[in-house]
């Protein structure tokens, strides 16, 4: 009896202590142990010629009629809010008739980069991991933080949720140019650090105890919660490689920032900076994967637009709301072509660091006014995928080419090996 109460004891020991070093947004920093003769470039230009990739979304779609062009192929139309994107015509490709197949409305948006329901999720082996976060897990280790997820905590149903890991746990967003400056350029005072080194220990002693409890339960426990137990040593060894890799690089410097530490004033006028940011980080190869969500937080009052951005995409085709939407997404728009130009000019070794970089522009919802998630609006730039081209896939059954299709190959050129990501039925470019 004795026996059956301490393995009762153990097991919840490990599921307690593990679970809660799960939870916390490491993501940021998950990656392998860097090899300590490998020397960490903290200049413009490291990581020369790596693959990169970034995706940028809204939570309210774009106006169809006025994003889509007619005529596919190279001779595809300049439409209202593709205008914006002119100067970078041969670096895009324009796709049409890609979703998820699901339904959901503002419920579904957070499916954008995953393909599948957060509720539908647990019994999925690698959950509704988002292909930011999936391509994260494989190259991260190359990189001070394997990912970075900018985003708002404010507006339609909570904050941003955009990315998420395998666990099915959101990763929470840095929320403004001042923080993401923080993040990139830095350093802690001898204070922060010590305590940072401090917490680290211990994290550490508190998993090797768990370990230890670990091996004791595998050798007295059944088939079934064997099984069990394979999924906590999974859990506590992406822990481990977390744990490791901050340890790694605290006492690596970070890159001489450019310019002086920005102020946050409002996401719509804020944008410019976290594109900026982005490219930063892109360049000095403070990582190679990044999420940005123009969320609840764009207020339309920014941009001399006195209406609610959520009230103004259920339009009920009402012109002046249509224009005034079309005024909001061109404004987007605009700044992911800046972004697109300002990649253009940055070079990256015989390239330029768009080339190396795939630069994917949509939205988890297709038409705000109808709450409809099929027929995503997707613009995907560099990174091998600028054809200057108007891809419109069959789309008499929704979701008959799944959008994770596209990120099954975004993941391969990567570099990751996989054949399948979310729903995939297939590698599509």
């Amino acid at each position: 009896m004795s026996k059956q109460k301490n393995l009762g004891r153990r097991r919840f020991v490990i599921q307690s202590v593990a679970g809660s070093l799960a939870l916390p947004g490491l993501s940021s920093v998950m990656a392998d142990t860097v090899p300590g003769n490998t020397p960490i470039e903290t200049t413009r230009g490291a990581g020369v010629g790596a693959r990169r990739f970034v995706a940028v979304g809204n939570l309210l779609g774009f106006q169809q009629k006025h994003f889509f062009p007619e005529t596919t192929g190279r001779e595809f139309e300049e439409t209202p809010l593709l205008k914006p994107l002119a100067a970078n015509r041969d670096q895009i490709t324009v796709y049409r008739g890609l979703d998820h197949g699901l339904r959901g409305g503002h419920f579904a948006v957070h499916t954008f980069l995953s393909g599948v329901l957060h509720h539908e999720s647990k019994n999925r082996r690698d959950g509704n991991v988002t292909i930011d976060q999936f391509i994260a897990d494989e190259v991260g280790k190359q990189t001070r933080f394997a990912s970075l997820t900018v985003g708002s905590e404010g507006g339609i149903h909570g904050g941003c949720q955009m990315s998420w890991t395998k666990s099915g746990v959101r990763v929470p967003p840095i929320t403004g140019p001042a923080a993401l400056f923080d993040q990139l350029f830095t350093t802690d005072s001898k204070e922060r650090h010590a305590r940072q080194v401090k917490a680290n220990s211990l994290q550490a002693s508190v998993l090797d105890s768990i370990m230890d409890e670990a091996g004791w339960l595998s050798k007295r426990v059944n088939q079934e919660d064997k099984s069990k137990l394979d999924e906590y040593f999974s859990s506590i060894r992406d822990v481990e490689k977390r744990l490791q890799a901050r340890r790694t690089w605290a006492d690596q410097p970070k890159p001489e920032a450019p310019f002086d530490k920005p102020a946050d004033t409002n996401t719509v006028d804020d944008l410019p900076m976290l594109y900026e940011l982005i490219a930063l980080a892109l360049q000095t190869d403070s990582t190679r994967v990044a999420t940005l969500e123009i969320g609840g937080s764009f207020l339309p009052q920014n941009l001399g637009i006195d209406k609610s951005y959520h009230s103004l995409s259920h339009h009920g085709n009402d012109e002046d709301a249509i224009a005034d939407l079309v005024k909001l997404e061109t404004y987007q728009l605009e700044h992911y072509g800046k972004f697109l130009t300002r990649l253009a000019g940055i070079q990256d070794g015989q390239q330029s660091l768009l080339d190396s970089t795939a630069v994917l522009f949509g939205s988890g919802m297709g038409n705000g006014s109808s709450h409809t998630n099929s027929d995503l609006p997707i613009v995907l730039a560099g990174g091998g995928y600028g054809r200057g081209e108007f891809k419109k896939v069959d789309s008499k059954h929704s979701g008959s080419v799944p959008l994770c299709n596209l990120y099954v190959d975004i993941a391969q050129r990567m570099g990751v090996p996989t054949e399948s990501f979310g729903t995939s039925t297939g590698s599509f470019a």
